[in-house]
């Protein structure tokens, strides 16, 4: 297929929005059953690619589109950094975007067809690996996130992860695309699709579900758009002191709720302990404060009961690159010129925590670290009982991030197996039970209030939790099996080849190796 320079802008500029199509299925649009088919046109456009190179380049700024879309709502702080960003970052899909040309162009067999179908997805997902590197910006808009609210896309998370969600997701367009695109490999695609349709239906039937074991009443407060550690701490106190005589367990403010050190201010912790006492419950608050005599500023998880704080802490451990810190400070600082990024970086935790609150195990994570797959899995196989994220996105109020950040619950309580609260200061907050399942309702950005869960707890252990990230394991098992296979093949096709060349007559050697007559 010969392509002019004209049609080649055009396809630029077509892989672009091509790779910004997946952004619908996650929230705020949530249409979840667009990822199915989102990156049909995107495969379709690739395997077209009159190059290698070309694909490679469509691929780059397919994912280029791809990470603008789903992090649009970063513009607002990092200005025209956004897109340097997304575009450094798009480079990780450019060998997504040439394996999808070898395996899709022109007209291939339904063998590779259907390796297409294992290998794309395999790919796909070795590039959300490297990008969920916190150091990269962190796992967030992973494909199979989208799916946060279909029951049977969260009994494969309780096997795989998101990640195994991820590879069905990006399997199932795949198939699909073959099914548009290649007649002669027809038969297998549906074969294909029809196998993507049969594993969440198997994994629904079988996959072992939480045992319940009790449940737990906690409050969620929610002060709200409030400008100001102090009005902060006073509206968090007032609807606190509302949740006296309602029998909750346990009472949790969202991230940042705490401005001040709770050793250098004692009135404070005066009257966290004068509310434990009245709801007669501890609480899980979040100090954003620089320690006495420390190296610097934490975030943390702190528990209070009626005597003051009783020493359980945790430490945020993995911060918002640019948010919370600047990545390589030395070189990218004037990032704070141009945005809002982080003026003084924020010092990380050392280890998780699980901590005992009112008789339940609960393992605080702190905003940003509630996208990391890990991160629930850790806690759940340290014993927890109860995962708590308090988050703040106010920044952010407007865009999609809330709703975004709060799905994320219901991929971190299916994986584990233990339910999941996500408590922020401006919305949006949201319960989800053991199996991802929605708890009450949720606490969206326009409101301002407190709000009781009966939170059902759950025993057991999710094959997640036992063995880990079993489907990235695959997808590199796959990948480098077909590269061996590949390179396997060249070699013996060299060999045989050089054998061909090789074969001379009786008598050629000879012939060969005679002085040429002399000339005259």
């Amino acid at each position: 297929m010969r392509v002019s320079a004209g049609s080649g802008w055009r396809r630029g500029a077509l892989a672009v929005a091509a790779g910004a199509l997946p952004a619908l299925s996650f929230p705020a649009p949530s249409l979840w059953w667009w990822a199915y088919a989102a990156l049909v046109p995107w495969l379709l456009l690739l395997r077209t690619a009159r190059s290698g190179g070309r694909a490679a380049v469509e691929g780059w700024l397919g994912g280029t589109g791809f990470l603008l879309a789903t992090h649009h709502w970063l513009a607002p702080s990092l200005h025209v950094f956004v897109v340097v960003v997304a575009a450094l970052m798009g480079l990780l899909w450019a060998p997504w975007g040439w394996l999808v040309r070898r395996l899709l162009a022109g007209s291939p067999a339904p063998g590779r067809a259907v390796a297409a179908v294992v290998l794309v997805p395999s790919a796909w997902l070795v590039v959300e690996l490297v990008r969920s590197w916190e150091y990269l910006g962190g796992p967030w808009a992973l494909l199979g996130a989208s799916q946060w609210q279909v029951p049977p896309a969260l009994r494969l998370a309780s096997l795989g992860g998101v990640w195994l969600v991820t590879l069905w997701v990006v399997a199932a367009n795949t198939a699909l695309a073959a099914l548009v695109a290649v007649p002669g490999a027809r038969r297998a695609a549906a074969a294909a699709a029809a196998v993507c349709v049969l594993v969440p239906a198997a994994a629904w039937a079988w996959a072992p579900l939480p045992r319940p074991s009790g449940t737990v009443r906690v409050a969620v407060v929610q002060p709200g758009v409030v400008a100001g550690a102090d009005a902060r701490f006073d509206a968090g106190e007032r609807l606190t002191r509302g949740l006296a005589g309602r029998e909750v367990d346990l009472v949790v403010w969202g991230e940042s709720s705490v401005g001040y050190d709770l050793d250098e201010r004692p009135d404070l912790s005066e009257r966290l302990a004068a509310l434990s006492a009245r709801v007669g419950a501890p609480l899980l608050v979040n100090v954003d404060a620089r320690r006495p005599g420390g190296p610097g500023i934490f975030k943390s998880s702190v528990a209070v009961g009626p005597r003051g704080p009783t020493g359980e802490r945790y430490d945020k451990m993995r911060l918002v690159p640019f948010g919370e810190y600047v990545p390589a400070r030395s070189l990218l600082g004037w990032a704070t010129a141009v945005g809002r990024a982080a003026e003084e970086d924020r010092r990380r935790g050392d280890a998780p925590v699980v901590m005992e609150s009112a008789g339940v195990r609960t393992g605080p994570l702190v905003c940003f670290e509630s996208a990391f797959p890990d991160t629930g899995r850790v806690l759940a196989r340290g014993g927890a009982e109860l995962l708590v994220a308090q988050s703040a996105t106010s920044t952010f109020q407007d865009s999609w991030a809330p709703s975004q950040h709060a799905s994320l619950a219901a991929l971190r309580a299916a994986e584990s197996g233990r339910p999941m609260v996500h408590a922020t200061l401006t919305g949006v907050s949201a319960v989800h039970g053991p199996r991802g399942e929605p708890v009450g309702g949720r606490l969206g950005t326009e409101r301002s209030g407190a709000a009781v869960y009966e939170v059902p707890l759950a025993s057991g252990t999710t094959a997640y939790v036992r063995f880990g990230d079993w489907a990235v394991a695959a997808a590199l098992g796959s990948l480098l099996s077909a590269a061996a296979v590949a390179a396997a093949r060249r070699l013996r096709h060299g060999r045989s080849r050089n054998g061909g060349r090789g074969k001379r007559r009786p008598g050629a050697r000879r012939a060969a190796t005679r002085p040429a007559p002399a000339r005259r």
